[in-house]
């Protein structure tokens, strides 16, 4: 995830008013200064993180496939190095010796 326009504080205090109160995403994000679509999505976030919305990735696993993917890429690229190394050591290995 990006970086946010919006302080953490004011994200967790969003959040609860709109999960705790009878108003709309949009009337709260209104009062809040805070564009409903930005607090819509945090309110799904914190449901999927809390275990009431199953549709969603939580934060944490998230995190831990952004850091899978990178490894994978990582992985990857070592193992065309390693592919390359080992063809060049291969070509050098069948060079006749002199003597």
């Amino acid at each position: 995830m990006g970086v946010s326009k919006y302080p953490p504080e004011l994200r967790e205090r969003a959040v609860r008013l709109a999960r705790e109160s009878d108003r709309s995403i949009s009337a709260v994000a209104r009062d809040l200064g805070i564009h409903p679509e930005s607090l819509r999505v945090w309110v799904r976030q914190d449901e999927a993180d809390d275990g009431t919305r199953a549709d969603r990735l939580t934060t944490a696993e998230r995190k831990e496939l952004s850091e899978l993917r990178r490894e994978c890429k990582d992985l990857r690229r070592s193992n065309e190095i390693l592919k390359a190394a080992s063809v060049f050591l291969a070509k050098e290995l069948d060079q006749p010796r002199p003597r």
